[in-house]
């Protein structure tokens, strides 16, 4: 926070001088004390409440966190327009290396632009580039600035820096407390670990890296230090109350088997690397796009919305959607490290002039896949296998469904015991037995209504506070190891298309050696972690 001295004497700091240390006769420390109170008083000071200095939830400046945001496109703008209305949090920079709002997709062309003119209380805003969808960084401080001007102007703000490259920021952002990283996946490891190492707190979207031994390396950074860490799909995270109150009392007999289905991917993945090179748009640094990944031509089908099917940029649909879905059922079954990972995928096939061939895609994910963890016994819990399904593919139906013709949901989260099943929604919600025991319903568990950007927004007091405190809360990094290293083995498994066996205590997979490349990457020059 700012180490700003706030000018003024509170009534309540008036009370607690007098309560705490009322002068003693013959005592002189507290007739001292007296005197500089009287003394401050005299030279101006003003004994009001401090809230009405600066008006209604007013924070004084060294009570607020500063904030650099680093990542301003779509999904960026979302989750920035809620956190600039969290009066404890002040945004002073913003980072991006697009500078313009040209080439950016979205679910609409109007939904975002309506959500910020509504956000910064202007009509008439607009993203200027192409002037079809918001961003870019020259966006981000428009929408920062324009909102303090307008809904918080007793801040008497300064006005929000911006920056193409984030090493920049972090050298010249001297008051500068912590960062939010909304980049491509492949960012993100590096990202936290810059900000780590220079005693930065970090909010970061998912994954937390998208190659193991980075994710790793991040989460010992994170342990030895005393920064706050926080990956934010913990705060949309659904409850396991009521499955484990199930199986802990055998409705379903002993827990065999997860499975987790997801309509992902809803953005196209290539299944051929790009042949054409066209120019890199006016604005847009390409280079402090790419980050450690290695040179290549510019391509529109490698940024933006579509950064997430490509092995080199993104995650897949796991990363995308399985810490939501997840992260809660590793917490509540305790599952550790995989010892095997079987992958399923599909395929796709061109031709070379008249004769058709199989295309060896180890560059993007596949349009479908299945994957098969198996995750060995921890104390009490037997071993268990957890399943994820993507592209459409699903578990078959269970007996329990088809007999009355019914069918499995687009998304959804199944446990499976070897006396009966458990249905629920894709985070758990909903859940209800379909076979097996009929126990009478746990206590009830309020169901979480609220969109994604609802729950993460009112999380940042939490984050806030921990801030101030220096104490961790749930969804750290540290928090986060299994889930991490399950979305990246997913990754590796689907790349190599090989059964892997994981030997969790050396990191290493031990059946197929070629694999073992795609569990870290080659960083370019001024990008590895030990000279970011």
């Amino acid at each position: 926070m700012k180490n700003d001295i706030t000018q003024n004497v509170t009534v309540n700091d008036f009370q607690n001088e007098k309560t705490e240390n009322t002068p003693v006769k013959g005592s002189n420390m507290n007739r001292r004390k007296f005197v500089e109170l009287a003394a401050a008083s005299a030279i101006g000071f003003t004994l009001v409440p401090r809230h009405v200095l600066g008006g209604k939830n007013y924070i004084a400046p060294s009570d607020k966190i500063t904030l650099a945001y680093i990542g301003i496109g779509t999904q960026g703008i979302r989750e920035l327009l809620p956190l600039l209305a969290v009066p404890a949090i002040q945004v002073i920079a913003v980072c991006d290396p697009n500078k313009e709002a040209i080439g950016y997709k979205d679910w609409g062309t109007d939904y975002l632009k309506d959500e910020i003119r509504k956000a910064i209380n202007n009509p008439s805003w607009t993203p200027g580039g192409d002037n079809i969808i918001p961003g870019g960084r020259e966006n981000g401080k428009s929408i920062v600035d324009s909102y303090y001007a307008n809904i918080r102007p007793e801040q008497k703000y300064k006005g929000c820096n911006t920056y193409a490259d984030v090493r920049e920021l972090l050298e010249k952002e001297k008051d500068l407390d912590a960062v939010k990283i909304m980049t491509p996946d492949h960012l993100h490891g590096i990202l936290c670990m810059a900000a780590i190492k220079r005693g930065k707190n970090v909010l970061v979207h998912k994954p937390l890296s998208n190659r193991l031994m980075e994710g790793k390396k991040v989460i010992e950074m994170a342990r030895n230090s005393k920064v706050i860490t926080h990956l934010i799909p913990w705060d949309s995270n659904g409850s396991m109350e009521k499955v484990m109150a199930w199986i802990n009392a055998g409705a379903i007999g002993t827990l065999t088997e997860v499975h987790n289905w997801t309509n992902r991917p809803v953005w196209p993945q290539y299944p051929e690397i790009p042949t054409e090179k066209p120019p890199v748009p006016n604005g847009f640094d390409w280079n402090l796009w790419l980050g450690p990944e290695a040179d290549r031509p510019y391509h529109p089908n490698y940024t933006n919305m579509v950064f997430r099917g490509w092995y080199d940029f993104g995650g897949g649909s796991m990363a995308d959607m399985g810490h939501y879905s997840l992260w809660t059922v590793f917490n509540a079954l305790q599952l550790t490290s995989p010892v095997s990972v079987e992958p399923h995928r599909s395929h796709v096939c061109s031709f070379h002039d008249p004769v058709p061939y199989r295309i060896e895609n180890d560059f993007s994910f596949p349009m479908a896949s299945t994957v098969r963890f198996k995750y060995p016994a921890n104390g009490n819990r037997p071993p268990i296998d957890l399943c994820w399904y993507d592209g459409g593919m699903r578990p078959p139906i269970p007996v329990e469904l088809s007999n009355d013709n019914k069918e499995l949901p687009e998304e959804g989260m199944m446990f499976v015991g070897d006396q009966g099943k458990i249905l629920a929604g894709f985070n758990v919600q909903n859940p209800q037995i379909i076979s097996g025991k009929k126990i009478d319903q746990p206590a009830n568990v309020n169901p979480d209504k609220r969109n994604q950007v609802q729950q993460t927004s009112q999380a940042l007091p939490l984050f806030v506070d921990a801030c101030k405190t220096g104490k961790q809360y749930p969804g750290n990094f540290s928090d986060a190891e299994h889930i991490t290293e399950a979305i990246n083995l997913y990754a590796v498994a689907l790349r190599s298309n090989r059964l892997l066996k994981y030997d969790a205590a050396n990191l290493k997979i031990t059946n197929v050696p070629d694999a073992n490349k795609y569990l870290s990457r080659d960083y370019r020059q001024g990008w590895d972690p030990a000279s970011i």
